[in-house]
């Protein structure tokens, strides 16, 4: 037997149905949670997971200890995953979701500089001429090698060069760590590691944007209460260990949530 084409074109509006019946009439998860025997699949970037893995585990593990998570990285970005079952929720910058895709902002961490600790950059002030004139490292999964610190440094008439592109900040901490290059990070995080690695960090002499980090789910688990609970230890983590508050949340579809 041979789907008709109007079987395939219902078949995901379909299985979301059913998924999102089975979760409404599913019996509430008891406290603690400790019978909750469930895999949870998350996308999250290697900066975000540096930050907040260990965190989010133990408290997974302390009210659920049957639960399992699943880190997958940011290269199925931009797919159909979370559509298609393949991961519960991505956490990060949220970009390129289908329009039915719920959302929740988290919190806007501040850029700042990072640069070896005896770079030649810390003789003295870091103002926007020093700062571009220094070899810097580009962070992108596409490679892309100009972003909002070009442009406000091309308002000043000043142009950086940049060395290298990564495609993680870890690769792009790594390097900083041995050569004269100067890369980003989210401030005030993992201030420990990054003092261990013989780094440090300045702030940007020019306007940056915040980086802005929130959770994205498939409306299917929207009632889904493991689902539920699961969102609750992510929002529980990134508060407890992200220096800036985080700002007001509520959810809505992509649509709603762009300007």
């Amino acid at each position: 037997m041979v789907p008709t084409p109007r079987a395939v074109h219902l078949r995901e509006e379909v299985r979301s149905l059913l998924e999102h019946a089975d979760a409404v009439l599913a019996p509430a998860p008891g406290p603690g949670l400790p019978d909750l025997d469930r895999t949870f699949t998350a996308q999250v970037s290697d900066l975000l997971l540096a930050n907040l893995a260990t965190l989010l585990t133990e408290r997974v593990r302390a009210e659920a200890p049957q639960a399992v998570l699943v880190f997958l990285p940011e290269s199925i970005e931009g797919t159909p995953a979370l559509r298609q079952g393949t991961v519960d929720l991505e956490l990060g910058v949220l970009n390129h979701l289908d329009p039915e895709t719920c959302t929740e902002p988290l919190v806007a961490v501040p850029l700042v500089a990072v640069a070896r600790a005896d770079h030649p950059l810390f003789a003295g002030p870091i103002d926007a001429r020093r700062f571009a004139a220094a070899d810097h490292i580009g962070i992108s999964r596409q490679g892309k090698r100009h972003g909002p610190i070009d442009t406000a440094l091309a308002q000043q008439g000043l142009r950086r060069r940049t060395a290298a592109v990564v495609p993680s900040h870890t690769a792009a901490l790594l390097m900083a760590r041995t050569g004269d290059l100067v890369c980003l990070t989210l401030d005030g995080w993992f201030p420990d590691t990054l003092a261990a690695l013989g780094l440090r960090t300045f702030p940007i002499p020019v306007a940056t944007p915040p980086i802005d980090i929130g959770m994205a789910w498939h409306p299917r688990h929207s009632s889904d209460r493991g689902h539920q609970w699961f969102r609750d230890q992510i929002r529980a983590t990134v508060r407890h260990n992200t220096p800036s508050p985080p700002t007001e949340t509520s959810s809505h579809a992509k649509g709603d949530r762009q300007a």
